[in-house]
């Protein structure tokens, strides 16, 4: 054929035509097996939450008494109206994200939801528009990408029912037949949710840790849907997520650092990179608590403040453990390009080797190598290691009950026992001659909640109230948990312990009685 010889046969098929070939229904299943990790697609929503404008988002788990039901992420950001909710729905749609925006292929809401929900519902308000939402379903995908429309009368009772968070305006991102939800066997619901949430807290304070860092709000909580209230009520478990930085110590393991490379990238030209020696055997929790060191290390990408890749070497070299203390910043180029690619869950970057040759021949402003930076961090590890430390005894964890702040740095300061259910602490109805029981079985301290007022200021305080209280009780109780035989003398303390406390409380209230008088 004439247009396949010749010298440039090669760089150009002739068309006779064409044609529009919509996605089969079938494309449904791709679209819900992209590998999304649990806490991987609910910081994906959240991503939208904050290209929204929201500086408040909470993260919303329904349960009963037995089960796990569904989980919403509720956030106050513009909102959309009805043709933004077509839009947000439609699998594939692309807008005009912006450079600063989170979004990028226009597949994360669905992707990410329904990967984990068999049933994806955003009801929204705009400060113009009333409330409205849409539904999308894996059964509705295959039956020619179905999109269901909300009564308007539920969603504006559910945006009603979150108006300490929607005010004006905002958004509400519902996931039904949430598949791991559904796993939960009767009576696991609370091991599991502990172990969620925490896995969850750690995620997103890692991966948005410096959007926390300027003032998002972003809080966890728990609502036993059985108790009759509405909403976020007071006796909602509640964590409010704290930065991860992984870059968040005080003094570096190495005078000079951090330091500033330059790395000449063809494609792109001169890329910073940010590189940090972590001072050795550090206990911060932006060190110690966000995975293994050996895969901490390496490269921390950031597309737009938001990280999207914690730690790996990209090629450079492999993870060993004498550089567990090098970790380097990398802030990607606005703008796609052909050297540096994120993957759609936003959890890895590629990189072609022009990235890894820049890396080689990068320099800082004084004409050192990169490769010094690496000697330096190993120096700095092999320092350390030489230090004689005092090994501090293992400690069953902190659980629900206590002030989020409090359990990191207990976890900073003590190492945890292996396999060890955390210790919980509930108000509960007690004896008047008791200030607390121990529940071993359940690892769980019973406070009388006849007391509670007395210990917060005549209020009767959330979930993790009284934390000086709950605090010492946790360092005098927790040897006493995961124990065989019970000890008379153990028993003794605790009554004793109980008698004295009881006279904290009375003088608690003499005090108060003395003030409104």
């Amino acid at each position: 054929m004439a247009y396949e010889s010749g010298a440039d046969w090669q760089y150009d098929v002739p068309t006779t035509g064409s044609t529009h070939l919509p996605p089969d229904a079938g494309y449904g299943r791709a679209l819900t097996n992209q590998g999304y990790g649990f806490e991987v697609a609910v910081a994906d929503l959240i991503d939208n939450s904050i290209d929204a404008g929201a500086d408040q988002v909470v993260v919303h788990f329904l349960r009963d008494a037995s089960r796990i039901l569904t989980l919403l992420v509720i956030d106050n950001g513009k909102g959309m109206d009805e043709a933004g909710l077509n839009a947000a729905m439609t699998v594939g749609h692309r807008r005009d994200y912006g450079e600063r925006a989170l979004g990028m292929y226009g597949t994360g809401l669905k992707a990410a939801s329904l990967s984990h929900a068999s049933s994806l519902t955003v009801v929204s308000r705009t400060r113009q528009t009333r409330a409205a939402g849409r539904r999308v379903t894996a059964e509705g995908i295959e039956d020619s990408f179905r999109c269901d429309t909300v009564d308007p009368r539920y969603a504006q009772d559910l945006v009603d029912r979150y108006d300490g968070i929607i005010e004006w305006q905002g958004t509400i991102v519902r996931w039904d037949g949430v598949r791991a939800f559904e796993t939960v066997g009767r009576g696991q619901s609370d091991q599991f949710l502990s172990k969620a949430i925490a896995r969850l807290e750690t995620h997103l304070g890692l991966y948005l840790h410096r959007y926390l860092q300027r003032g998002l709000h972003l809080d966890i909580a728990v609502w036993d849907v059985s108790s009759g209230q509405r909403g976020l009520g007071e006796e909602v478990d509640h964590i409010a997520v704290e930065a991860l930085d992984p870059f968040g110590y005080k003094l570096p393991g190495k005078p000079g650092y951090p330091r500033e490379f330059t790395a000449p990238v063809e494609g792109l030209g001169d890329v910073r990179l940010t590189a940090h020696v972590w001072p050795a055997k550090s206990k911060q929790a932006g060190f110690r608590q966000i995975g293994s060191l050996t895969a901490r290390q390496g490269f921390y990408f950031y597309r737009n403040d938001r990280l999207v890749q914690a730690g790996g070497w990209n090629g450079l070299r492999n993870a060993e453990s004498h550089l567990v203390l090098a970790r380097v910043a990398v802030d990607l180029p606005p703008g796609e390009n052909s050297v540096l690619s994120l993957d759609v869950k936003k959890e890895n970057v590629t990189v072609t080797p022009a990235f890894t040759l820049g890396v080689e021949k990068a320099a800082d402003s004084a004409g050192r190598i990169f490769h010094t930076y690496l000697a330096d961090a190993e120096a700095a590890y092999r320092d350390g290691s030489r230090r004689t430390e005092i090994v501090r005894r293992p400690v069953t964890p902190p659980g629900k009950g206590l002030d989020p702040k409090i359990k990191r740095v207990i976890k900073e300061e003590l190492p945890e026992k292996p396999g060890e259910e955390p210790i919980s602490f509930i108000w509960g109805p007690l004896p008047p001659n008791q200030f607390f029981r121990l529940d071993r079985e359940r690892n769980t301290v019973v406070l009388n909640k006849a007391y509670r007022e007395d210990f917060n200021d005549g209020r009767r305080g959330g979930a993790n109230d009284a934390p000086v209280t709950k605090t010492l009780l946790y360092l005098l109780l927790e040897d006493c948990f995961g124990l065989g035989r019970w000890e008379r003398g153990r028993q003794d303390r605790m009554d004793y312990w109980n008698t004295i406390l009881l006279a904290s409380v009375d003088a608690q209230r003499t005090r108060r009685a003395q003030a409104v008088s």
